[in-house]
């Protein structure tokens, strides 16, 4: 496996360089913002150290760091596209691609495109390298990185035809909402590395975090929502989940009496009809996945949204 630094062979490309992973670090301490994601622990054991030891080269992308921390971009660096896949194609990005479930699915049906999982979990970005190799795929790059970050530099403008973020931890606690990734200053970003007529997907099972994602979209106006003012009303997923009450019960557990459930957050329950509507059909090219499952077999829905970069 390749392992040199981009400061000690300066002829080989920095999007090629595969590095091996540092040591696990504190919360990104040179961070003056909260980060959206909490690492559970970064231990690669059995086929997920193999995958990383034998794939990483040809799957995974180097970048260089900001003091060793491994989720983050040093200033100035900018990803070289066609290097990175051995060629020039659409760019299809997924933020928080978990397992690998989704970004493997699609790019299977979909070879034409190139695919860029972005995730921060070591053993995921491990699983995902095993599946896109096992099913032979060519057209699948990953990345240890924060996305937001990524979005920030390291991402070229206008050069993604769809990103999409499925599924991001919700954050259900009133305190620790300005830890949620689908923010103001990450619309923004998208809009910076989405191309003119580019296509933002999201999707939530959780109604406050539903609620959010709709409104900083509908207030940005670098996006217009492909469904506007459709599935309203008795139609929303957002009117049949106050009605259906399943927020009040979290992770299987009743709400402690005179306590407002965490999961509803800014938007609570029974709070009558969604007259705003907007929301998405499921989008078809995400396959569901064992996350996504286990959110329906809880009883609660899956919200969707589609936007368009103006």
């Amino acid at each position: 496996m390749l392992r040199v630094r981009s400061q000690e062979r300066e002829d080989l490309p920095v999007a090629l360089t595969v590095m091996e992973p540092p040591t696990q670090t504190p919360d990104q301490p040179f961070r003056t913002q909260p980060v959206s994601f909490v690492r559970r622990g970064s231990r690669l054991q059995g086929r997920r150290r193999e995958a990383w030891d034998d794939l990483a080269e040809d799957f995974l992308l180097g970048v260089p760091r900001v003091d060793g921390a491994d989720t983050s971009v040093a200033p100035g660096f900018v990803l070289d596209l066609d290097t990175a896949f051995g060629r020039s194609a659409p760019l299809v990005i997924e933020v928080g691609s978990g397992l690998g479930e989704a970004v493997a699915h699609a790019a299977a049906a979909d070879p034409d495109r190139n695919y860029l999982a972005l995730e921060v979990y070591r053993p995921g970005l491990a699983q995902t390298m095993l599946r896109i190799s096992q099913a032979g795929l060519t057209n699948v790059r990953t990345s240890q990185v924060d996305a937001a970050e990524a979005f920030t530099g390291m991402i070229p403008a206008s050069s993604v035809s769809e990103l999409w973020t499925f599924f991001p931890d919700p954050w259900h606690k009133t305190r620790h909402h300005k830890r949620r990734l689908v923010k103001e200053d990450y619309v923004e970003r998208a809009a910076r590395v989405l191309e003119p007529g580019g296509v933002f997907r999201l999707a939530t099972d959780w109604s406050s975090y539903a609620v959010q994602m709709r409104a900083v979209l509908d207030a940005s106006d670098q996006f217009e929502n492909l469904h506007d003012g459709e599935r309203s009303g008795a139609q929303s997923p957002l009117t049949q989940v106050w009605e259906s009450g399943v927020e009040t019960v979290v992770g299987g557990a009743p709400v402690r009496e005179g306590k407002d459930p965490v999961s509803t957050g800014n938007t609570g329950v029974n709070e009558g009809t969604d007259l705003v509507g907007g929301w998405a059909p499921r989008f078809d090219g995400r396959i569901p996945t064992s996350f996504e499952n286990k959110a329906l077999e809880a009883g609660r829905m899956v919200f969707d949204l589609a936007y368009r970069r103006r």
